[in-house]
């Protein structure tokens, strides 16, 4: 079984987007959910002199749970730059996250998985 999600939400003035999508899928015993996110907002630098750009960032956690059968990760990362688009100085900033989580199916539905493919 594979269950997909997609989004992607524009704002009105179209400066800011968010694009998202996740998977959920049965297969060999084990039970899969992928999130992906990436979100972009532009914003207009008036005065060049304000311009100071925000420090990149990035986070990752990976856990693993033996006794529960069930393992995590997550990774975040933010940034941003500079466009210039018709004389206009643009600061674009950004942000992607990843979640995955596997955890082992109970044994009666990976039996019934294995059967089905």
């Amino acid at each position: 079984m594979r269950d997909l999600l997609f989004k992607n939400l524009v704002s009105s003035d179209r400066r800011k987007r968010i694009i998202s999508s996740s998977e959920v899928m049965d297969k060999s015993g084990i039970h899969n959910i992928i999130r992906r996110h990436f979100i972009c907002m532009v914003k207009e630098v008036k005065n060049e002199n304000d311009a100071n750009q925000p420090s990149p960032h990035l986070y990752v956690l990976k856990e693993r749970k033996t006794n529960e059968l069930k393992q995590r990760f997550f990774c975040r990362m933010k940034g941003s730059v500079y466009a210039l688009n018709h004389g206009k100085l643009y600061l674009v900033s950004f942000v992607h996250s990843l979640r995955i989580e596997l955890s082992a199916l109970p044994t009666t539905l990976a039996q019934e998985d294995n059967h089905s493919n």
